[in-house]
């Protein structure tokens, strides 16, 4: 069955680990546990407290139903919410600190694959810690009694290795989620994942089907913003396809480039990790390149070309993220990267301004712009892998000083508008919107400066020349 509680709470004391608990959860604990109830930290925050990674959320599991729980924390001058009490959970606020507290539970049959049909109250912690999915998930800890670990969870995350308690095909089948899950927390811990657990998401990575959108892509953005995602992404790829199929034309695609040392999947994957962690930038990378198994020839020295990949790249971008579960604004920023990542920019102040006219004067867009091209850079050949990274840093310098010397790029940043166009004699209509732009033009070209009688006096020549003709 595994380690017993003794054992394990000295492995615990071995490693030097204990769980810092706060506070305000010792309260609820003690709170439950003067009136008679058993109650124990489970979940997350044990494995993150053992791993020394950062905690977020404690949740507590406990003996005592969700009608007594309520009654004890309301009465101990706690407030609570009935937030899930179909399964036992209430949440309770202490201090300003929220806790899911939910009864020992066992579930009953998961008819959809994902959800269970209903769950039986029971009063051992034992029964609760093996409904869950992995080991590293399935230890209790006691602020006095130290840690519970009937699956060496301990074990299997000292070893770095994610494996299901009990059967993983019972696992996947009662929860297809869990397959992605293990893929998420392989990328998010660095851990590997037990051969018979992943043969079993192998097995069963059809049922993911069944998943809402919303579900596969928040374990998807967690898996790509890992610190390990490279590894994650390449390890896990042959499930992920039941997800994003179109990964698997990537996998072992030989690029036929000296600029290149690593298949296309490899490559992305690399590139991917090459980016800082936020969504945006690792979205377009894991994208950026997909077009270029439908885009590839060879000339006939045998070398490799991919010209129109991004084409191709937006294409099946905008074909995943309406598969998915992406806001249109979120879409759209993603689409710009991917198809301007190989764009070649020369890091001077009329090139960068006149790229961010061309993505409507979105700096935020811009800077994820360069991150892309130093992570795509990081992932090529090294012969080439520096100078193109130092390129994309000299982009972003020439950026930043264009921002602290508040020079236009934009249309909201010339010293006219609209109403000043009309008043110079430009009819109303397009007219106004390419007056506006030849003036831009001219400022970023430092034909004219961005001062408002210089810009008038364009827009009365503009509008001469448009009643001439």
């Amino acid at each position: 069955m595994g380690t017993t509680t003794d054992t394990a709470t000295s492995a615990c004391a071995m490693a030097g680990s204990r769980c810092a608990v706060p506070s305000s959860a010792m309260r609820v604990i003690s709170t439950l546990e003067q009136a008679g109830h058993e109650a124990w930290c489970v979940g997350g925050f044990v494995r993150d407290s053992l791993l020394g990674r950062p905690i977020s959320d404690v949740d507590i599991a406990t003996s005592a139903l969700w009608e007594q729980t309520e009654s004890v924390c309301l009465a101990a001058g706690m407030r609570v919410h009935r937030t899930g009490t179909k399964h036992g959970t209430v949440t309770v606020v202490c201090d300003d600190d929220a806790f899911e507290v939910t009864t020992f539970r066992v579930d009953g049959v998961y008819s959809d694959a994902r959800h269970p049909d209903s769950v039986q109250f029971v009063r051992s912690l034992d029964e609760d810690l093996a409904r869950r999915d992995f080991t590293i998930n399935a230890m209790a800890y006691h602020p006095m009694r130290g840690l519970r670990d009937p699956f060496n969870g301990f074990g299997d995350a000292s070893r770095h290795t994610i494996r299901t308690v009990g059967d993983p095909s019972q696992r996947f089948q009662e929860d297809a989620l869990r397959i992605l899950r293990a893929a998420r927390f392989s990328s998010q811990l660095g851990f590997s994942i037990e051969l018979e657990t992943y043969s079993a998401m192998m097995a069963g990575k059809s049922l993911l089907s069944k998943v809402s959108s919303e579900r596969i892509t928040a374990e998807l953005q967690k898996l790509i913003l890992g610190k390990d995602v490279c590894r994650a992404l390449l390890s896990t790829v042959d499930v992920l396809s039941a997800v994003l199929p179109e990964l698997v034309s990537m996998k072992g695609f030989d690029q036929c480039t000296p600029y290149h040392s690593y298949d296309v999947l490899e490559h992305t994957a690399r590139a991917v990790a090459g980016t800082p962690p936020y969504p945006l930038v690792r979205w377009a990378a894991l994208f950026h390149d997909m077009g270029k198994p439908g885009a590839f020839f060879k000339e006939e020295t045998g070398r490799g070309h991919f010209y129109g990949h991004a084409k191709i790249s937006v294409a099946l971008t905008r074909g995943i993220m309406e598969r998915l579960s992406f806001s249109p604004a979120f879409k759209e920023r993603v689409l710009i990267l991917v198809e301007r990542h190989d764009e070649v920019y020369e890091p001077t102040p009329k090139a960068v301004k006149r790229a961010l006219a061309r993505v409507g004067g979105d700096v935020e867009l811009f800077r994820a712009l360069c991150d892309l091209k130093k992570g795509d850079a990081s992932a090529q050949a090294p012969a080439y892998a520096a100078e193109r990274m130092e390129r994309a840093d000299q982009l972003r310098r020439v950026l930043e000083e264009i921002l602290a010397a508040d020079e236009a790029f934009s249309l909201k940043h010339l010293a006219i508008n609209g109403k000043d166009a009309m008043k110079a004699g430009i009819p109303q209509g397009p007219a106004i919107g390419d007056a506006l732009n030849a003036a831009l033009d001219d400022v970023i070209d430092e034909r004219i400066p961005n001062d408002r009688e210089a810009l008038l006096a364009f827009l009365e020549n503009f509008a001469s020349s448009i009643n001439k003709e």
